[in-house]
């Protein structure tokens, strides 16, 4: 039941309604009880024009199919033509909201093109409007009514306005003007189209770039670790995509942690450090109980890492199930940057690349700076000298694993981000991560960087031209051409690997 300020507040709304409702053009309230469709139509520019915020109210009545009129209700046949027209026109009374999402959300509805008869509307949110973003959706919307126009002046100039623009719809508006049979409308209208694309160009390729940046990190992610175990020991590890699985598992569980306290949009600082240790363990463990007695027989290694892919998936198959899980995104993470009309920048990426970056320097500075890294880079050169000078070169290995493990971990972590986790998401990645260090030279940092910067581009470049499929085997095909020609890969490896 609900208390007696409950219904005294129900009933005041009721009144304030109905009262606004009586000071509606009757005509226009008659047109949409008993008239035409056209009549309809008519009525509904009507109402939109008068600016009462109770026809928003009624019209939305009106598309459930009755009216009230004279405390009467009517019941009405609303068909589909009328009922575009009636959201249009409670998204032309949205753009009257003092909440700017609902005010922006209703201009980019009007930008697609609506009715003519709302522009009174439109041009009055539009002479209010301070937001910039909303006020150019608003200057699409508003020309766009003006192309309707009887009047050619009006359209030359909503033409011109247009060409000012650098909004898809405008593109979509002009493009239809450009095939006019009047030829002054057919000429202005073909000349603020090419401005617009123009414009709408520059942000396509703007998106081109920043989708190869994010495929490049992604790429990078998943290649490092590789680059390591690879180059150091020669080891092909099949399972390397299921330590990818093993760090977006981790990623999930520890937000299940989370999922109910206060500290959720915060997981992540857990779920880095713990991918990074469980698969880098996993790894460890594989070296030292298999991977180990397999040195040097490339072929034996090939098919017992297969193997153990195959374990791992079935494994997180029994504890987790076949279905994917899903991993959430802390609420920084979503959303996006408009950074171009028609192009936004969503934030899972951008802290991508930036998390890519950031393990790059700090695998620098750990290959570069520390005793570990001295010792992985003097076994990788030439291991026999190093074991001689004292370098414990087995336990190196196992390490050097490890930390290769670890970063294939991250690269999970980072991966979850990006959509839905299951048991065969890393399968997808050990063939891109192999071109990548192949193509950048084994045992090479920086060649791994630039080969997951070429490929990265190159896959998206392609992708635009001739569609996904034909990218990666484009992207193949190079790959296999190229390693016959330069075997080394782009940077050439210095040490026992040349003398060999």
């Amino acid at each position: 039941m609900r208390s007696l300020n409950e219904r005294a507040a129900i009933a005041a709304l009721f009144l304030f309604i109905s009262g606004g409702a009586l000071a509606l053009d009757r005509a226009a309230l008659q047109k949409l009880a008993a008239g035409d469709n056209d009549q309809k139509l008519e009525a509904i520019g009507v109402l939109v024009a008068e600016g009462d915020p109770a026809a928003a109210g009624m019209l939305a009545r009106f598309a459930e199919g009755e009216i009230e009129i004279d405390g009467k209700r009517v019941e009405v046949v609303v068909n589909n033509r009328v009922r575009a027209a009636v959201d249009d026109a409670l998204a032309a009374f949205k753009l009257l909201s003092p909440d700017s999402a609902t005010r922006q959300a209703a201009a980019k509805a009007l930008a697609d093109g609506a009715n003519a008869a709302l522009f009174p509307l439109v041009n009055k949110a539009l002479q209010a409007e301070q937001d910039p973003d909303i006020r150019a959706l608003l200057e699409v919307a508003a020309a766009g009514m003006e192309m309707k126009s009887a009047d050619k002046h009006v359209r030359l100039a909503a033409i011109l306005r247009l060409g000012e623009s650098s909004s898809p719809n405008s593109r979509t508006l002009l493009s239809e003007a450009a095939a006019d049979a009047d030829i002054d409308i057919r000429m202005a209208a073909q000349k603020s189209l090419r401005a617009v694309q123009y414009k709408l160009a520059w942000g396509e390729r703007a998106g081109l770039l920043f989708a190869g940046v994010s495929l490049a990190s992604i790429l990078l992610l998943a290649a490092l670790g590789l680059a390591i175990t690879y180059g150091l020991m020669g080891v092909i590890n099949m399972a390397h995509g299921e330590l990818i699985m093993i760090g977006a598992y981790t990623t999930y569980v520890v937000q299940g942690f989370f999922r109910n306290s206060s500290y959720f949009d915060w997981y992540l600082l857990a779920a880095v450090p713990a991918s990074f240790i469980v698969a880098g363990a996993t790894g460890m463990i594989l070296e030292r109980g298999i991977i180990r007695w397999l040195y040097g027989r490339p072929l034996e290694t090939l098919l017992a890492t297969w193997g153990i892919s195959l374990m791992l998936i079935q494994g997180v198959r029994t504890l987790f199930g076949a279905a994917n899980v899903q991993v959430e995104n802390p609420a920084f993470m979503s959303g996006g940057i408009q950074a171009f009309a028609g192009v936004v920048l969503p934030w899972s990426r951008i802290y991508i690349i930036a998390f890519a970056a950031l393990v790059l320097f700090f695998m620098y500075l750990l290959l570069t700076k520390t005793r570990l890294g001295l010792f992985i880079r003097g076994v990788t050169q030439n291991r026999e000298m190093a074991s001689c000078v004292g370098v414990p070169t087995g336990r190196v290995d196992m390490w050097a694993f490890g930390l290769g493990s670890g970063i294939a971990g991250l690269a999970g972590c980072a991966l979850s981000q990006l959509g839905n986790v299951g048991p065969e998401l890393g399968q997808g990645y050990i063939v891109d991560s192999f071109m990548v260090v192949v193509f950048g030279g084994v045992g090479q940092l920086a060649g791994t960087v630039y080969a997951a910067l070429v490929l990265g581009f190159t896959n998206k470049f392609l992708e635009s031209v001739s569609g996904a499929v034909i990218a990666k085997i484009a992207v193949l095909v190079f790959i296999i051409f190229f390693i016959q020609r330069r075997p080394q890969g782009l940077f050439a490896l210095k040490g026992r690997a040349v003398e060999g």
